[in-house]
């Protein structure tokens, strides 16, 4: 088993910027592949980012690519994504995933693992 704690949500003005992190535990080997999702309310979990197991690769959802940044420590097991020129409809719950297999993965399905969630609030 693998067990992710995200930290570093909050509530920011539209242009600012935060950095989630997430951190692995239990059974690290299996967590290869990671990524990011997020939620609001009343719409669908959707991709965020991912990156590969050595972190050399990474791939971004449209609405995100040129504005967030994902990169991993594999030494401290912790996945960060970066969050600049936020805007409103960036406010959602974001979530970190993790899969047994080390490369890029967008599908939910392919995730084995999933963090808590921590909620980010973006206010014009």
């Amino acid at each position: 088993q693998v067990q992710l704690v995200e930290s570093g949500g909050g509530v920011v003005q539209a242009g600012d910027s935060l950095r989630l992190s997430c951190t692995a535990s239990g059974r690290t080997s299996s967590a290869s592949g990671m990524g990011w999702f997020r939620q609001a309310p009343g719409k669908e979990r959707e991709f965020v980012a991912t990156i590969n197991r050595s972190g050399g690769n990474t791939y971004y959802a449209d609405s995100v690519t040129g504005r967030f940044t994902t990169s991993r420590d594999n030494a401290k097991n912790t996945v960060y994504l970066e969050l600049n020129s936020l805007k409103p409809e960036d406010t959602a719950v974001y979530y970190c995933a993790a899969g047994r297999w080390p490369y890029l993965m967008t599908m939910r399905e392919e995730y084995d693992y999933w963090g808590q969630g921590t909620q980010v609030t973006v206010s014009s």
